[in-house]
């Protein structure tokens, strides 16, 4: 694992997350917890992805 790859993984996860929509469920629940589960199986946490989330929101 390269941090390159770690911080794809997050970026990626946040953008699900995102574009997922929260309660009103826009996308496809599996692809939130897909990009989670890579994102966390490169060793980001949770706060990685939030910290991401708020990044990408500002953006």
């Amino acid at each position: 694992m390269t941090q390159d790859q770690k911080a794809a993984a997050v970026a990626e996860a946040a953008r699900e997350v995102l574009a997922h929509g929260g309660p009103e469920c826009l996308t496809d629940p599996k692809q939130v917890m897909r990009a989670m589960g890579r994102a966390y199986d490169l060793g980001a946490t949770e706060d990685d992805v939030k910290a991401e989330m708020r990044s990408q929101r500002g953006a």
